[in-house]
């Protein structure tokens, strides 16, 4: 069980490579509405050779931020930002009021998104609108079912012993939405 008063105070920053930066600044900052809040163009010695890069920080309304790395060297770029297969479970999320997911979906749709690219899921908890960037990531804006917030303490109470009930083989769905 966690110690009260030590944790992270939030998220700083969630880090991901890009081939392509304006493509990202595009769908992050219109699209998104995340603004650009830095750049760093950067040189380091990292890991037994000199590493030229952009690192681009895009704002949330917390002040914490997604980053993308962009390589100046195609070997540089190919190493440290290997393909990865299409996963809908591999994805970041991030809350959102419900009039914010709503503009996001028009700018998206606009934009000529659609399945697989862009698609919305009720999970009885929150609703959700995923959608992929430009690098293949998985982008999910949340809205939280007011019920669903108003039994998060039930829900944390019961997290462990949940966890350890699937574990053990109990495969029951909890989620009473489904």
């Amino acid at each position: 069980m966690s110690s009260p008063g030590l944790q992270a105070l939030r998220l700083h920053h969630h880090a991901y490579v890009t081939k392509d930066m304006e493509a990202t600044r595009h769908f992050y900052e219109d699209l998104l509405n995340f603004p650009l809040m830095a750049t760093w163009c950067e040189s380091d010695e990292l890991f037994g050779a000199e590493r030229v890069y952009c690192h681009c920080f895009f704002g949330l309304a917390d002040h914490s931020a997604l980053a993308f790395f962009q390589f100046a060297k195609p070997e540089d770029q190919a190493q440290f930002d290997p393909p990865m297969p299409f996963s809908p479970f591999r994805h970041i999320a991030l809350k959102c009021d419900a009039a914010t997911q709503d503009a996001v979906h028009r700018r998206l749709e606009k934009a000529g998104y659609k399945e697989p690219q862009m698609f919305v899921l009720e999970h009885g908890y929150c609703k959700s609108l995923y959608a992929m960037d430009p690098n293949g990531m998985i982008v999910e804006l949340t809205v939280d079912d007011p019920a669903a917030e108003a039994k998060g303490g039930e829900r944390q109470a019961q997290a462990h012993a949940e966890l350890k009930r699937w574990l053990a083989g109990d495969h029951t769905s909890n989620n009473t939405y489904r």
